[in-house]
C-alpha cells in the first residue's frame, strides 16, 4: 500500500457550545472524563500508531491547551482571527502535516474496543481510497440523538444516509482540500467530492463510542468505560 499516513491532526479549535457551562472557562478538550482531559484520551489512542508528528489546532481559549501540551512534542496551530471549521483548519495546518494522508480525530468522543486509529492504519489503501472513515453502528453509540450518517456497500464504499455514525476519526488524503475556494469550510465538502469519485470508504468499529459533546456525556462515557474495561 502506498501513501501511508505520517501525521495526526486533532481538532481542538471549537467553542464547545453544547458543553456549556463547563466550557465557560476552558476549551472542550480540557473537560475531564474518568480523571483525564478529553485531549489526553485522544492522544493515548493516536500515539499507539507511532505517528511522525501530532498537530492540534486551537482557537477558543487556546492558552490552557498550549500550557497542557507544553513539552509533549505536540505541535499547536492557533487559528486567528477566525475559526476555520474542519476543512479550513486541516488545510491551514498542512505546513506542519506534510503531503501524505493524515489521520484526523475529534477529541470529544470516547471509544472502547480495539483501537480505532490502529484499525484505520491497518485498513488504509491509498490506491483505492481518498478517505477512510471510522463509523459506528447507531446501536453501539451512546449519546447520539441524530440518525446515522452513512451506509457501507461493496468494497467498503460509503453513501450518505443509513445507520452508521461517523465517529470523528478518519484517514484522509489532503489533495482535494485545495479544490475548495472558501477559507472556512467543513470536511463534508471534501467528502462530497470523494463520494462523486467513488473513493470515500468506511470501516466499522466493533466496540462502543460515546459522544462527549454535552455535559451528560461525561457520566455516560465514564459508565461505558467502567462497563467495557472495568
Amino acid at each position: 500500500m502506498r501513501h501511508m499516513p505520517g501525521a495526526v491532526m486533532l481538532f481542538a479549535a471549537g467553542f464547545g457550545t453544547r458543553m456549556r457551562p463547563l466550557t465557560d472557562d476552558r476549551p472542550k478538550p480540557m473537560i475531564e472524563v474518568a480523571g483525564r482531559p478529553l485531549i489526553d484520551h485522544a492522544l493515548a489512542l493516536v500515539r499507539e500508531t507511532s505517528p511522525d508528528r501530532i498537530v492540534v489546532n486551537l482557537h477558543y481559549k487556546p492558552g490552557l491547551l498550549i500550557t497542557h501540551l507544553d513539552g509533549s512534542g505536540v505541535v499547536t496551530v492557533t487559528e486567528e482571527p477566525d475559526i476555520l471549521d474542519t476543512g479550513g483548519g486541516l488545510r491551514n495546518a498542512l505546513p506542519h502535516l506534510g503531503t501524505a494522508p493524515v489521520l484526523t480525530m475529534n477529541p470529544d468522543a470516547v471509544w472502547t474496543g480495539p483501537n480505532p486509529a490502529q484499525a484505520l492504519y491497518d485498513a488504509w489503501d491509498g490506491d483505492r481510497m481518498d478517505a477512510l472513515l471510522m463509523c459506528v453502528p447507531l446501536a453501539r453509540t451512546i449519546g447520539r440523538s441524530a440518525p446515522g450518517d452513512f451506509s457501507i456497500g461493496a468494497g467498503g464504499h460509503l453513501s450518505r444516509g443509513g445507520d452508521l455514525v461517523y465517529g470523528g476519526m478518519q484517514i484522509i488524503s489532503t489533495a482535494l482540500l485545495h479544490d475548495i475556494p472558501e477559507q472556512v469550510f467543513s470536511l463534508n465538502r471534501v467528502w462530497d467530492l470523494m463520494l462523486a469519485r467513488g473513493r470515500l470508504s468506511g470501516l466499522v468499529h466493533s466496540g462502543r463510542w460515546c459522544d462527549v459533546g454535552h455535559p451528560e456525556g461525561i457520566a455516560a462515557a465514564e459508565a461505558m468505560l467502567e462497563a467495557d474495561h472495568g
